[in-house]
């Protein structure tokens, strides 16, 4: 009797070690893992690429060759900046400086000026146009934000001259009368 208790323990060792493995080899036909997959997106604005033609507002003769005044006619086509674009919401902002005599070192004369003071704007970032006069004191609406991020034109232009001191100001001859505007695009962070 040992011995069929042996042959019965045996064959039940066999059969447990037989099942373990099927076992195992049905657990290691497939196998799989779980990847996490990261990466990220810096906060980034470009200022999009000048179209149709240079940077330069040339507005040529400032004044009414008659009678000296400044023109009212002013003007020079706008500037667009395509496909400016900010991953994240953002302000744009504009500063400009008067045009100013660069050659006369003196003051200007009774009756005379050496300055043009000009509007300066903006367009198509926001709804409301970031814009800012030479001649103000302060200028509030120089920065607009944005609270999505953003991709389009934008349009900037100059209007409103006028003489520094008051129209019935004469601007001393130059033969350069210099100013500017910057457009700036920030990313909140």
């Amino acid at each position: 009797m040992i011995r069929k208790s042996s042959l019965a323990l045996a064959l039940a060792l066999l059969g447990s070690t037989m099942a373990h493995a099927q076992t195992e080899t049905a657990a290691s036909t497939t196998a799989s893992r779980a990847f996490t997959v990261t990466g990220n997106v810096p906060v980034i604005c470009a200022g999009g690429a000048l179209t149709g033609g240079d940077s330069t507002f040339a507005l040529g003769v400032l004044v009414n060759t008659t009678t000296g005044l400044l023109r009212t006619d002013l003007a020079a086509p706008n500037k667009v900046l395509s496909g400016a674009f900010c991953s994240a919401l953002s302000t744009i902002s504009i500063a400009a400086t008067r045009m100013t005599a660069q050659n006369v070192t003196a003051p200007a004369p009774s009756g005379f000026s050496t300055g043009v003071d000009f509007t300066a704007t903006a367009s198509g970032w926001t709804t409301t146009p970031a814009s800012v006069n030479t001649a103000a004191s302060t200028n509030p609406e120089a920065t607009q934000s944005r609270a999505t991020p953003f991709t389009g034109d934008i349009t900037v232009g100059l209007s409103n001259f006028a003489t520094t001191g008051g129209s019935t100001l004469r601007p001393v001859a130059d033969t350069s009368y210099l100013g500017s505007v910057t457009v700036t695009l920030t990313a909140a962070n």
